[in-house]
């Protein structure tokens, strides 16, 4: 069974998104006072807030007054907008994309389980915004997921 793993970077990244929709658009935040705020290691979070940026999540300002910003509004950036400027893609295999592992014999399939794997991924990153965690409202399909009680229940390994 493939573990679904959300790193720690991608973790403070989210955290530190939504910690910038929560702030006035009007001044930019600080790199400190987001990462007091999320409790994120300032230097860690100082190399995320880099990838972000590259990435046309935020916008930044150098100097006394500077910080940084939301690039675009909240409602138009996805969870999957933020983790793949942090991470890359949302599914790798070995490295690779999905649709370029090949395998032979009876694991010919799995080629496909993994590209489902990563379609059902899209399909709740994707569908959720930053406005939607920031306001505590998620899509009604995200949150048809979450009131499946074994969606709460960890698998044990057999």
């Amino acid at each position: 069974m493939h573990i679904v793993h959300v790193t720690a970077k991608a973790d403070y990244a989210v955290r530190a998104i939504l910690e910038l929709a929560d702030s006035s658009q009007s001044a930019p935040r600080k790199v400190d006072q987001i990462a007091k705020a999320q409790a994120i290691p300032v230097s860690f979070l100082e190399n995320i807030l880099t990838q972000l940026r590259s990435g046309g999540v935020v916008r930044s300002q150098r100097g006394p007054e500077g910080g940084y910003w939301l690039a675009v509004p909240a409602d138009e950036i996805s969870l999957a907008d933020i983790i793949r400027a942090v991470e890359g893609p949302l599914v790798g295999v070995r490295g690779n994309l999905p649709e370029e592992v090949e395998y032979e014999g009876p694991a010919v399939a799995l080629r496909d389980v993994w590209v489902a794997l990563r379609a059902t991924m899209r399909m709740v990153l994707e569908n959720v915004t930053v406005a939607d965690v920031a306001g505590g409202a998620l899509p009604e399909d995200v949150l048809e997921l979450t009131r499946d009680e074994s969606a709460w229940k960890a698998r044990q390994l057999r």
